[in-house]
């Protein structure tokens, strides 16, 4: 396995390697949710109508997907180390780009921003699996943690920066490719000698034909699904039910802070246990109590309502994440599954939002869309009585 083998011969500090993971982390989400909060400012500038607005915030997360069975190949190429600074580079290179080459550098900015993100995705748990495997839980947890406060800290931040910025959205955006640096720079020293060529080539088409890897790739799509609904309609949602638009978007941010606890905490939980069916179930049961709150609880009661949905989702999260790490044997299978679970786990997630949007167009109410989220819901619990059995895919 040249990965590992180049790993071997590497002599970094395990407190250097954390602290590198935790800040690439930081920049898994910034690119996707420092959009929204400038949204309007966007379509003013570039004319971009509603229809636009929406393609534009779901061709990220679609792109998560098309880019993740990327991520295998790079890493056998050039090692996991050096993949993960050469799509740093091109995610800072789009975040600088997009805001000041027009509409289109605008998409194909997003659009690189988001495969970029979800080529790094999904090589983290294949390090983590690798550096840490007495620590899978608690690692799969900080780095959660840190990809839902940078998640949170570009839908809170964007919007004063634009003011700070003189209202210019351009530079607001732009900024988020400062964090992205600093990662490059800290993870230079994470850099492992080249995989040797000739270093023999495996199979993840193999995964296929695995029904735990397909279980675990329902998991990781069905909950980022329901995740992604709740990005891109919540606070529209609410806002339709009687909330001012400041408070809406305030609930959404309050709700991604809160993931934070939980994508901490559930991990380290889990992999003390036997199998984990009973936690994953419990925390799609939170989310979807949460979801139904939003949808349909009293909004003086939304505020303990953001907080169950918060932790709910942080723990699902956390969750499918580190189930990429404790159903593979190695640090290359963990990579493998990863590619396939994030791949199709993405593509599939993108298409909650779109459909959410087309149910509330059809029926011209909120509420209608409540039979979806329960349906994913109930899909998801499914997909995770399969995925949490203590289970291994095969080594290949």
């Amino acid at each position: 396995m040249a990965a590992s083998t180049a790993s071997a011969m590497t002599k970094t500090s395990p407190w250097l390697t954390l602290a590198g993971l935790l800040l690439v982390a930081l920049n898994l989400r910034p690119a996707l949710t420092s959009v929204a909060p400038v949204l309007s400012e966007i379509g003013a500038a570039l004319g971009l109508a509603s229809l636009g607005q929406s393609v534009l915030t779901t061709l990220p997360v679609l792109c998560l997907g098309l880019a993740a069975p990327l991520a295998p190949r790079l890493a056998r190429r050039l090692g996991p180390e050096r993949a993960v600074l050469a799509v740093l580079g091109v995610l800072a290179i789009a975040l600088a780009a997009r805001p000041f080459t027009g509409l289109a550098g605008l998409f194909v900015g997003t659009a690189v921003a988001g495969g970029a993100i979800g080529i790094m995705g999904v090589l983290l748990p294949g390090l983590v699996k690798r550096d840490f495997p007495e620590r899978i839980g608690l690692m799969t947890g900080l780095y959660t943690m840190l990809l839902n406060l940078g998640a949170a800290l570009a839908a809170g931040a964007t919007e004063p920066l634009r003011l700070a910025f003189g209202n210019d959205w351009r530079v607001a955006l732009a900024f988020w490719l400062v964090p992205a640096v600093l990662a490059g720079l800290l993870w230079v020293s994470q850099l492992a000698p080249k995989p040797r060529p000739g270093a023999p080539r495996r199979s993840a088409s193999r995964l296929l034909r695995e029904p735990l890897a397909w279980q675990v790739t329902a998991f990781m799509g069905l909950q980022s699904s329901l995740a992604y609904i709740v990005f891109g309609w919540l606070p529209t949602i609410l806002a339709d039910r009687g909330m001012s638009p400041v408070a809406a978007g305030l609930v959404l941010s309050v709700s991604i802070l809160l993931q934070v606890a939980s994508a901490l905490i559930v991990p380290w939980l889990a992999t003390r246990l036997a199998d984990q069916r009973g936690v994953l179930v419990a925390v799609l049961c939170v989310t979807l109590a949460g979801l139904a709150g939003c949808l349909y609880a009293p909004l003086a009661w939304i505020w303990p309502v953001a907080v169950v949905l918060g932790l709910g989702q942080g723990g699902c999260f956390s969750m499918a994440l580190t189930l990429l790490a404790l159903r593979a044997p190695d640090a290359d299978s963990a990579a493998e599954l990863s590619g396939m679970a994030q791949g199709v786990g993405y593509v599939m997630a993108a298409m909650g939002p779109l459909a959410i949007g087309v149910i509330h167009e059809w029926q011209g109410s909120w509420a209608a869309c409540g039979v979806l989220l329960g349906a994913i819901g109930a899909g998801a619990i499914i997909a995770a009585l399969g995925a949490g059995r203590n289970r291994w895919i095969s080594a290949g």
